[in-house]
């Protein structure tokens, strides 16, 4: 066998005659404090083959893409990382044993005979990956934002007359949707978020230089009950093919087999698994325990450390079981804030370990802007990416973190600067939700393409 499958949420499992290598390969256990489960299945075939590769990338580590309960799994192949600022995955897994190797970004290395891999790693704490396989090129972007890699990526593209994008699009239910207003009206509209997938994807395969687009990274539910509610953000499969440009890149189902001899393609139509919903307690979280003392410093400590947040936000209040405790951060700023509003089991578990970010993922906490727009740009990634991830908390440590990757692709960096500043330009005239702006937007990911 010459080729490869996608299956699960974000596997990518080549095969040269044996299998070789997967991409977060989440295959046992749940995620995000039991809140997701697998969608759909994964067969005999394609499970054996994960547990038989030699290699086994790991694109970030979310536990949608490194599990720990799929490890024990996967000790057969060898961990390669990208290169990531602050190389705390790469601590982690050494610490426990594993066999790792970091792949620096932009070089070819080689896997087989006919396989090998490229790398580009990003300031989200992210990465992509490329993978030839026998003169294919298959583009694994999972849930990566894109920091410049399209503009290398489609240069390199252009040498391939197949060239396969997988990476996430869908309604937004891999991120914090659970948001509120000070009133207790929700902010999330479950109706505007669910717009057409295809000709999003399409547009993103052309940026880089692709011809194919396979629906990816996006096969979770919801399955605990305090979540569940984020169910109506997961897209059925029919959904990621609706509305699919005519001329665009090829609009490919969610799970197949490519043969990279022949060329053909063959779906592997998983079934999906039956979903039973759990109760919180199930995962060790219970709404009525209450914050302790103990935590109070634990929590100041946290976010005061995070120094970034003190330009943006008057405070951070914390709530469990009934008993709150506000953060406080900046007096001057002092009605400017979030509210989060979870389980305290699993909440001082995410400070412990500073994976703050599986909390705001598993959607079941409640979070309450207080004349703030949104978690992003300033609260999210300098949470979870810079700070629990990367290492960079204080003002210092993010000068030189943001530095890192700016030296490290600075032509990359400033292509995707560009490109943000053009949209940013377009969207302030034209408005975000207009032809004119959709059309601009359509026009510039063409040309691209072509560039």
């Amino acid at each position: 066998m010459l080729g490869f499958e996608t299956i699960g949420s974000a596997t990518i499992v080549a095969y040269d005659e044996v299998p070789v290598l997967t991409t977060d390969a989440w295959i046992n256990g749940d995620a995000y404090f039991g809140s997701w489960t697998h969608d759909y299945e994964i067969p005999a075939a394609q499970m054996d083959a994960i547990k038989r590769a030699k290699y086994h990338w790991f694109s970030h580590g979310h536990p949608d893409h490194l599990n720990i309960d799929s490890l024990p799994s996967l000790t057969q192949g060898k961990f390669l990382l990208s290169d990531h600022h602050g190389s705390r995955i790469h601590r982690e897994l050494t610490a426990a044993g594993h066999e790792v190797q970091v792949l620096r970004d932009r070089v070819w290395v080689p896997l087989s005979r006919r396989i090998k891999v490229m790398s580009f790693a990003n300031q989200n704490q992210d990465s992509v990956l490329l993978i030839d396989i026998n003169g294919r090129l298959v583009i694994d972007a999972n849930d990566s934002p894109d920091f410049g890699a399209s503009w290398h990526i489609k240069r390199i593209a252009r040498q391939y007359r197949h060239v396969y994008m997988c990476q996430l699009h869908g309604w937004g239910g891999a991120d914090m949707m659970n948001l509120f207003g000070p009133d207790g009206a929700p902010l999330t509209v479950v109706e505007t978020k669910r717009r057409s997938i295809a000709p999003r994807a399409q547009r993103s395969a052309m940026q880089h230089g692709a011809n194919k687009v396979i629906p990816f990274s996006s096969f979770h539910r919801y399955q605990r009950e305090d979540s569940a509610w984020a169910n109506a953000l997961v897209p059925e499969l029919h959904d990621y093919q609706a509305d699919a440009h005519p001329t665009g890149p090829e609009m490919l189902p969610a799970f197949v087999h490519v043969d990279c001899d022949t060329d053909e393609i063959t779906p592997l139509n998983p079934p999906r698994t039956a979903l039973e919903l759990k109760k919180p307690e199930a995962f060790n979280d219970s709404w009525s325990d209450r914050l302790t003392d103990e935590d109070i410093p634990l929590l100041n400590q946290y976010f005061r450390q995070r120094e970034h947040l003190s330009d943006h936000f008057g405070f951070v209040e914390l709530s469990a079981g009934g008993r709150s405790h506000v953060v406080d951060l900046n007096p001057a700023l002092k009605d400017v804030g979030i509210r989060f509003e979870c389980p305290r089991h699993s909440l001082m578990t995410s400070i412990q370990y500073e994976i703050f970010d599986d909390l705001l993922i598993g959607n079941y906490m409640k979070t309450t802007l207080f004349k703030v727009e949104g978690l992003y740009p300033d609260f999210s990634p300098f949470v979870a990416k810079y700070a629990d991830n990367g290492g960079a908390k204080s003002k210092r440590e993010l000068s030189r973190y943001f530095h890192h990757y700016v030296m490290r692709d600075p032509v990359g960096v400033a292509m995707s600067r560009f490109a943000t500043a053009s949209e940013q330009v377009i969207r302030s005239f034209a408005g975000e939700n207009t032809l004119a702006f959709r059309m601009a937007k359509r026009v510039y990911y063409s040309l691209g393409a072509r560039r």
